[in-house]
């Protein structure tokens, strides 16, 4: 490093030329690296493992969720008491205030 400074001349310095030396540097270093001959198979390969397993799990997050709603849907009807006509109470007076009236 200090080479390049000791070499510098007064136009050396300039933004223009830093960029350059910069660009020649890291264009030498990425020359030196060789990808392996399979990268890209192995990399989609762990992303399509990923994906299959964000899948699975949101399929059974999901199923946990509907089946724990229909068991406390089924466990809040099982507690109301059995004598006690709330659906269909409405409906039972008027029909019997109907047949009284008729009678």
């Amino acid at each position: 490093m200090s080479s390049i400074r000791d070499n510098a001349g007064p136009d050396d310095t300039a933004p223009d030329n830093t960029e350059k030396q910069l660009q020649d540097a890291l264009d030498a270093l990425a020359g030196g690296v060789h990808p392996a001959p399979d990268a890209y198979r192995t990399a989609r390969g762990e992303w399509l493992r990923r994906e299959r397993r964000r899948r699975l799990v949101l399929a059974v997050l999901i199923a946990v969720v509907f089946a724990l709603a229909t068991l406390i849907g089924l466990w809040i009807l099982n507690e109301a008491p059995s004598n006690s006509d709330v659906i269909f109470h409405r409906a039972a007076a008027v029909s019997q205030v109907s047949t009284v009236g008729f009678t």
